[in-house]
């Protein structure tokens, strides 16, 4: 019997986004139905508010959660109604030619629920990235449903789901930081310090954190980074290089992901060295790199798709880091609100004054 709740719709492009009624089936097979406990606000949302995604208004936000499954579709035998978990926007379909190669990371046809949540007039929803969280209940398919220890605070573990796991994973997955590597992140946002917090659990013995803002360098500190950039009048490329004995890092991560930040990275890490861009640019962004430059300074260009992550596999271990006191998600959560302040969440988000504000239900 289909669930009449609230939720947080971004009507058209720009306009502030409205609460209004929504309407949630029963699980069909393969689905899940999710009784959500806490989202972030994450910057992807904004950007479907602004239309900088796709124009498939209008979208159900809030993807970055966890919550305890309610019910259960035909052929689910991997989460029963009562297990905590945290939801993830790619679940592996374990058929496409990446998975078979072995690369599930990068799947190309991950799953969603087939079936859509509407308005209460019947417009069928878009959800973003495949989960509209900012709804006391959402319809994914099982295996977005990543179960994990009910021990953790939800609104903490709800941001593994996301900013939190793209960070950790560009560090880890992308970027394979180790014991004695010299790393610096560009960027201090919740993904930039979520890298600052991979990298040091991967060992690093130099972390530089590199941003326009003292108050967010202060924040990169409490994280892990061993030394601090202000770009706004330092050149980071040679404040880098001079933390580094004149040689550059090992992995530089681009955690903003313009044309400017991602050739700071470039020039910033040693020979062979790795770059990982994480932060997502505009489709209109582009870059202008000497191509000697790029032959003569070897090592790897990589993107970092969702921090090349298996959800199932990284989503508990990342939680019993927390529970562990190894990894400090609740620093993320700069404040908890009500599901009637996500518009208010945005503006704070974009004075950078929040690295997670936390819908709580």
């Amino acid at each position: 019997m289909p669930h009449e709740t609230r939720g947080v719709i971004a009507g058209g492009k720009g306009e502030p986004v409205r609460l209004e009624t929504i309407i949630v089936p029963d699980p069909g097979p393969g689905e899940v139905l999710v009784r959500v406990q806490a989202s972030g606000v994450c910057h992807t949302d904004l950007h479907y508010r602004e239309g900088a995604i796709n124009d498939d208004f209008p979208f159900l936000l809030g993807h970055e959660a966890a919550g305890t499954i309610e019910g259960v579709g035909e052929g689910v035998d991997d989460v029963a109604p009562g297990d905590f978990v945290v939801l993830a926007w790619r679940a592996p379909c374990g058929a496409c030619r990446s998975c078979l190669r072995g690369r599930p990371w990068y799947c190309f046809d991950s799953r969603n629920a087939r079936q859509p949540m509407t308005l209460a007039d019947g417009t069928p929803l878009s959800p973003a990235l495949g989960i509209g969280a900012f709804s006391d209940l959402t319809v994914v398919d099982a295996g977005q449903a990543v179960k994990v220890n009910p021990a953790a605070r939800p609104e903490a573990a709800g941001l593994i789901g996301c900013g939190i796991m793209a960070g950790l994973g560009a560090a880890l997955n992308t970027g394979n930081v180790c014991r004695g590597d010299s790393v610096a992140v560009i960027g201090c946002g919740g993904v930039g310090d979520a890298a600052i917090a991979g990298s040091k659990l991967g060992g690093a013995h130099t972390i530089i954190a590199v941003d326009l803002d003292d108050r967010k360098l202060e924040w990169a500190r409490e994280f892990g980074a061993t030394h601090t950039i202000n770009a706004l009048n330092t050149d980071p490329v040679e404040a880098i290089r001079e933390l580094t004995g004149g040689n550059g890092v090992d992995v530089a991560i681009d955690a903003v992901g313009t044309p400017e930040t991602y050739k700071q990275a470039f020039y910033a890490r040693d020979l062979a060295g790795t770059v990982v861009l994480v932060g997502v640019p505009n489709p209109d962004m582009r870059i202008d790199l000497p191509l000697l430059d790029l032959f003569g300074r070897g090592g790897a260009l990589k993107s970092s798709w969702y921090g090349d992550c298996l959800p199932k596999r990284d989503f508990p271990m990342f939680i019993d880091l927390y529970l562990q006191g190894r990894l400090d998600l609740d620093r993320f959560v700069s404040e908890t609100i009500a599901i009637d302040e996500v518009e208010e969440a945005f503006h704070k988000m974009e004075r950078g004054e929040v690295l997670r504000s936390v819908v709580v239900f």
